[in-house]
Protein backbone atom coordinates (compact mmCIF):
# COMPACT_ATOMS: atom_id res chain seq x y z
CA UNK A 1 0.00 0.00 0.00
CA UNK A 2 1.54 3.56 -1.01
CA UNK A 3 1.88 5.92 1.33
CA UNK A 4 -1.07 7.83 0.82
CA UNK A 5 -3.36 4.88 1.70
CA UNK A 6 -1.64 4.75 4.89
CA UNK A 7 -1.95 7.93 5.52
CA UNK A 8 -5.42 8.28 4.48
CA UNK A 9 -6.56 5.45 7.15
CA UNK A 10 -3.72 6.18 9.79
CA UNK A 11 -4.76 9.93 10.23
CA UNK A 12 -8.68 9.59 10.38
CA UNK A 13 -8.22 6.64 12.73
CA UNK A 14 -5.60 8.39 15.04
CA UNK A 15 -8.13 11.40 14.83
CA UNK A 16 -11.81 9.66 15.27
CA UNK A 17 -9.72 7.98 18.28
CA UNK A 18 -8.97 11.07 20.01
CA UNK A 19 -12.16 12.90 18.81
CA UNK A 20 -13.70 9.99 21.31
CA UNK A 21 -11.32 10.24 24.16
CA UNK A 22 -12.10 14.03 24.48
CA UNK A 23 -15.93 13.09 24.31
CA UNK A 24 -16.08 10.26 26.44
CA UNK A 25 -16.16 12.99 29.62
CA UNK A 26 -16.83 15.98 29.87
CA UNK A 27 -13.87 18.25 29.42
CA UNK A 28 -12.31 21.87 29.00
CA UNK A 29 -15.10 24.45 29.73
CA UNK A 30 -17.72 22.09 29.31
CA UNK A 31 -16.54 20.55 32.82
CA UNK A 32 -17.71 22.24 35.91
CA UNK A 33 -15.33 20.59 37.96
CA UNK A 34 -12.01 22.19 35.84
CA UNK A 35 -14.05 25.24 35.64
CA UNK A 36 -14.23 25.84 39.33
CA UNK A 37 -10.03 24.84 39.33
CA UNK A 38 -7.79 28.09 39.61
CA UNK A 39 -5.37 27.97 36.37
CA UNK A 40 -1.98 28.65 36.18
CA UNK A 41 -1.59 32.20 34.17
CA UNK A 42 0.20 30.38 31.63
CA UNK A 43 -3.24 28.58 30.55
CA UNK A 44 -4.49 29.10 27.37
CA UNK A 45 -8.21 29.81 26.33
CA UNK A 46 -9.88 26.80 25.90
CA UNK A 47 -10.51 27.18 22.22
CA UNK A 48 -6.95 26.78 21.91
CA UNK A 49 -6.98 22.56 22.76
CA UNK A 50 -8.84 21.30 19.99
CA UNK A 51 -6.96 23.30 17.39
CA UNK A 52 -3.62 22.04 18.79
CA UNK A 53 -4.29 18.67 19.66
CA UNK A 54 -6.16 18.35 15.98
CA UNK A 55 -2.98 19.24 13.87
CA UNK A 56 -0.67 17.42 16.71
CA UNK A 57 -3.00 14.42 15.76
CA UNK A 58 -2.69 14.73 11.96
CA UNK A 59 1.19 15.28 12.16
CA UNK A 60 1.66 12.39 14.20
CA UNK A 61 -0.73 10.13 12.32
CA UNK A 62 1.29 11.16 9.14
CA UNK A 63 4.42 9.80 11.03
CA UNK A 64 2.67 7.05 11.74
CA UNK A 65 1.63 6.48 8.00
CA UNK A 66 5.25 7.20 7.03
CA UNK A 67 6.41 4.34 9.27
CA UNK A 68 3.92 1.86 8.64
CA UNK A 69 4.82 2.30 4.87
CA UNK A 70 8.09 1.64 5.71
CA UNK A 71 8.20 -2.14 4.98
CA UNK A 72 11.40 -4.26 5.51
CA UNK A 73 12.72 -1.39 7.77
CA UNK A 74 14.73 -2.65 10.75
CA UNK A 75 13.12 -1.36 14.15
CA UNK A 76 9.72 -0.44 12.67
CA UNK A 77 7.75 -3.01 14.77
CA UNK A 78 9.14 -1.50 17.85
CA UNK A 79 8.79 1.82 16.30
CA UNK A 80 5.23 0.94 15.40
CA UNK A 81 4.46 -0.99 19.28
CA UNK A 82 6.08 2.29 20.69
CA UNK A 83 3.80 4.72 19.45
CA UNK A 84 0.74 2.28 20.05
CA UNK A 85 2.29 2.49 23.81
CA UNK A 86 1.92 5.84 24.03
CA UNK A 87 -0.90 7.07 21.92
CA UNK A 88 -2.91 4.42 24.49
CA UNK A 89 -1.38 6.54 27.41
CA UNK A 90 -2.84 9.71 25.61
CA UNK A 91 -6.46 8.73 25.21
CA UNK A 92 -6.21 7.98 28.98
CA UNK A 93 -5.14 10.94 30.33
CA UNK A 94 -8.49 12.78 29.41
CA UNK A 95 -11.09 10.35 31.02
CA UNK A 96 -8.32 10.10 34.06
CA UNK A 97 -7.67 14.28 34.50
CA UNK A 98 -11.60 15.47 33.29
CA UNK A 99 -13.42 12.19 34.74
CA UNK A 100 -11.82 11.02 37.21
CA UNK A 101 -9.88 14.07 38.79
CA UNK A 102 -6.92 12.18 39.15
CA UNK A 103 -4.84 15.28 38.51
CA UNK A 104 -1.52 13.38 40.13
CA UNK A 105 -2.19 10.50 37.96
CA UNK A 106 -2.84 11.74 35.55
CA UNK A 107 0.52 14.01 35.57
CA UNK A 108 2.02 10.50 35.99
CA UNK A 109 0.81 9.48 32.61
CA UNK A 110 1.69 11.88 31.12
CA UNK A 111 5.29 12.12 31.72
CA UNK A 112 4.74 8.26 30.85
CA UNK A 113 3.28 9.97 27.45
CA UNK A 114 6.26 12.19 26.99
CA UNK A 115 9.00 9.32 28.05
CA UNK A 116 7.49 7.29 25.68
CA UNK A 117 6.80 9.50 22.82
CA UNK A 118 10.60 10.73 23.04
CA UNK A 119 11.47 6.80 22.66
CA UNK A 120 9.05 6.79 19.97
CA UNK A 121 10.10 9.50 18.05
CA UNK A 122 13.66 8.22 18.19
CA UNK A 123 12.51 4.32 16.45
CA UNK A 124 11.11 6.97 13.82
CA UNK A 125 14.30 8.63 13.43
CA UNK A 126 16.08 5.26 12.43
CA UNK A 127 13.59 4.67 9.85
CA UNK A 128 12.18 8.09 8.51
CA UNK A 129 13.44 11.26 9.87
CA UNK A 130 10.58 12.88 8.50
CA UNK A 131 8.28 11.00 10.76
CA UNK A 132 11.03 11.83 13.79
CA UNK A 133 10.30 16.00 12.53
CA UNK A 134 6.92 15.35 12.99
CA UNK A 135 6.48 14.38 16.37
CA UNK A 136 8.90 16.93 17.36
CA UNK A 137 5.86 19.55 18.44
CA UNK A 138 4.02 16.81 19.76
CA UNK A 139 6.87 16.73 22.27
CA UNK A 140 6.97 20.29 23.03
CA UNK A 141 2.84 20.28 23.48
CA UNK A 142 3.62 17.35 25.60
CA UNK A 143 6.17 19.36 27.65
CA UNK A 144 3.58 22.21 28.04
CA UNK A 145 0.61 19.83 28.59
CA UNK A 146 2.62 18.57 31.52
CA UNK A 147 3.74 21.87 33.33
CA UNK A 148 -0.21 22.57 32.88
CA UNK A 149 -1.01 19.67 34.75
CA UNK A 150 1.75 20.08 37.33
CA UNK A 151 0.80 23.63 38.03
CA UNK A 152 -3.06 23.03 37.87
CA UNK A 153 -2.21 20.01 41.30
CA UNK A 154 -0.06 22.36 42.71
CA UNK A 155 -2.77 24.82 42.63
CA UNK A 156 -5.55 23.29 43.72
CA UNK A 157 -4.26 20.18 46.02
CA UNK A 158 -7.25 19.01 46.90
CA UNK A 159 -8.64 19.20 43.20
CA UNK A 160 -9.98 15.72 43.62
CA UNK A 161 -12.57 16.64 46.38
CA UNK A 162 -14.08 19.75 44.45
CA UNK A 163 -17.16 18.40 42.75
CA UNK A 164 -18.18 14.55 41.74
CA UNK A 165 -16.77 12.67 39.41
CA UNK A 166 -18.74 13.29 35.88
CA UNK A 167 -21.28 9.92 35.71
CA UNK A 168 -22.18 10.38 32.04
CA UNK A 169 -20.52 9.96 28.77
CA UNK A 170 -20.89 12.40 25.79
CA UNK A 171 -20.24 9.64 23.26
CA UNK A 172 -23.73 9.71 22.58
Amino acid sequence: MSFLRWAIVIVPLILLLGFASGRAVPSGSENLWYQTLTKPELNPPGWVFPVVWTTLYIMIGLALAMIVHARGARGRGVAIGLFVVQFALNLAWTPLFFGAHLVDVALFVIVAILVVSIATTFAFARIRRGAAWLMLPYLVWLSFAGVLNWRIGQLNPNAESLVPRAQTSQML
